[in-house]
């Protein structure tokens, strides 16, 4: 009695919990190795032969050819906050080529996209113009030129550096489809 009371209790939590679901047998295919496809493709189990090998969409930071080249650009300034998770990337205070005491300069890239695009950066320019050491005036700088410049420069880096890793993976794999190749 005891034991049907305890088979009665477990049957039931376990259907009101959800691990058992009734399914239509007209969905599911009769061939095992159909459902094992299908299964794999609806990420409902794993396959020992594929463990340890990558198969993910994350992309590190030295996997994005928009960071790299952000920082290729960016190589000449200290930088004070290179934030992938975050997206951004800052550089500390610079002075301009004649080393002028009293004007400094900051830029600021942020990541909006992974893809290779116009609109996957924003830039950001900060001026600073001292009196003295402890009177300083800072500024954004709204020269779209400097910033369409610094763009065109980061993003040709980065379509060099997509273009590379792409030949570097079909050497590896065979064939492989881009980001940016058209469907």
């Amino acid at each position: 009695m005891k034991l049907l009371i305890i088979f009665i209790t477990l049957i039931s939590l376990l259907a009101s919990c959800g691990v058992y679901r009734p399914t239509d047998a007209r969905k599911i295919p009769p061939n095992a190795k159909e459902r094992v496809k299908k299964n794999l493709e609806e990420g409902k189990g794993f396959r020992l032969s594929q463990l340890g090998k990558n198969n993910t969409n994350f992309q590190f930071a030295s996997s994005n050819p928009i960071w790299r080249a952000s920082l290729d650009v960016l190589e000449f300034a200290p930088l004070i906050n290179a934030n992938y998770s975050g997206g951004i990337i800052i550089t500390d205070w610079i002075s301009n080529e004649d080393g002028n005491p009293i004007e400094f300069y900051k830029i600021t890239i942020q990541f909006l996209s992974n893809e290779i695009r116009s609109d996957a950066i924003k830039i950001t320019l900060h001026e600073k113009k001292c009196e003295n050491i402890i009177k300083c005036n800072v500024s954004e700088i709204e020269s779209d030129l400097i910033k369409s410049e610094l763009s065109k420069k980061i993003l040709k880096i980065a379509s060099l550096y997509e273009k590379q890793d792409v030949e570097k993976l079909k050497e590896e794999l065979g064939e492989y489809k881009s980001n940016t190749d058209k469907k």
